[in-house]
């Protein structure tokens, strides 16, 4: 009948904006003919990873909603975000690399007199719809539009805590390139970025941007954004050098030996971003730990404690059931135990690696107790001296 319309056309008009588009045609093509992809999906390195969480779904509510950890999961007061100005990013950076950590996994990088913002996430929620999904913890630092041109935007995978659909539409309006793995670029042409400003790479693959070169290196993870996981749509790290400086954002990741396979060919690294939060015993193949993020960018490195590490992946949303200071207090205590700097500036403080980098422990004065301690944790005395204020650094209360 004319004008009549399919059940499955329908149900594509009810889907929401910001699940995206699947990849079609050419770029279906392409992906089909990566070698990590094969039977229907991409292969993970280092074997078949668990997506979903291990144990019951009962299990995994009883964690979620278990009343003793869940108010820890969330800060106790406000968070000090740094009130970044537009005169902060406005003057180059010193020693050509200055970082700005956003939160969460957002970095903008000016790296050799280049911009490369990395995962940016302006929304209030990682979520599908606007009313419900994690809502942010802290705001953002600076708005969007004063954040300034940027050279190339860089997603790391397609879920929505590192893709944001109000984000990406704001950028659409303006010139700046995306790099993207495989598939991404469905999403962001579905979004009203244009075909010519998108570079999708498979792992390995490499592209150039002004005096900048990006490789798609490889990750431990998963994709998806609607009610199917298809795994048509590729994860990545990143690798990003310049003519003097060279940086690695680890995107979401478990930890894998092909760290230091990346370190091998593209490092060492004058500053690693490393997600070091959201971790959890019923998804332990991918994402990191505080000290698997440590082991991460050993790795990078050569085994040895050089550059700077800057952990990303933690503080503006909740997302798993350990509290929310432990990512940070537990990274600082493994970067001390291993004499490995680590830059632990407040979202929105710009700072540079080879200058002055940010030390205070800032999440300890709003912080409630976080009640499994470092493996080696200090003693009372000392915590007190440090103003850890109710954090129990001193064993389980």
């Amino acid at each position: 009948m004319a004008g009549s319309r399919s059940p499955r056309s329908g149900l594509r008009a009810l889907r929401p904006e910001a699940f995206g588009a699947d990849p079609s045609g050419e770029r279906l093509a392409r992906i089909r003919r990566s070698p990590h992809f094969a039977d229907g999906v991409f292969q993970n390195p280092g074997g078949p990873a668990r997506t979903r969480p291990s144990g019951s779904a009962l299990d995994l509510a009883k964690a979620f909603l278990d009343k003793d950890t869940r108010t820890r999961r969330a800060p106790a007061g406000t968070l000090p975000v740094h009130a970044t100005t537009v005169a902060d990013l406005a003057k180059p950076a010193a020693t050509g690399l200055r970082l700005t950590w956003l939160g969460h996994s957002s970095v903008l990088a000016e790296i050799d007199g280049h911009r490369v913002l990395f995962d940016p996430v302006w929304g209030e929620r990682c979520s599908p719809f606007p009313f419900a999904g994690p809502k942010r913890l802290h705001p953002a630092p600076l708005p969007l539009a004063a954040l300034g041109p940027v050279d190339v935007v860089v997603i790391s995978h397609d879920h929505y805590d590192h893709l944001d659909l109000p984000t990406i539409k704001a950028l659409a309006g303006t010139d700046t390139l995306f790099a993207a793995p495989l598939g991404v670029g469905a999403h962001l042409e579905h979004w009203g970025v244009s075909a010519d400003r998108v570079r999708e790479l498979d792992w390995h693959e490499a592209t150039k941007v002004g005096g900048l070169t990006l490789t798609a290196t490889p990750a431990r993870h998963f994709c998806g954004r609607g009610l199917r996981n298809t795994q048509h749509t590729l994860w990545a790290s990143w690798v990003v050098t310049g003519e003097e400086h060279r940086i690695y954002h680890s995107g979401d990741t478990g930890y894998f030996d092909g760290f230091r396979e990346i370190g091998a060919e593209h490092g060492p690294f004058d500053a690693t971003m490393i997600q070091i939060g959201a971790y959890s015993e019923f998804w332990p193949d991918i994402h990191m730990t505080p000290e698997e993020g440590l082991r991460a960018h050993l790795d990078l490195q050569g085994g040895e404690p050089t550059g700077v590490l800057l952990p990303i992946h933690w503080a503006t949303f909740n997302l798993a059931m350990h509290a929310w200071a432990e990512p940070g207090e537990w990274t600082k205590d493994a970067a001390e135990e291993a004499g490995q700097a680590v830059a632990l500036p407040r979202p929105g403080e710009p700072f540079e690696p080879a200058g002055k980098v940010p030390a205070e422990a800032w999440w300890q004065t709003v912080s409630g107790p976080i009640t499994r301690p470092w493996r080696h944790p200090r003693r009372t005395e000392d915590a007190a001296e440090t103003g850890s204020g109710d954090l129990d650094l001193a064993g389980e209360r």
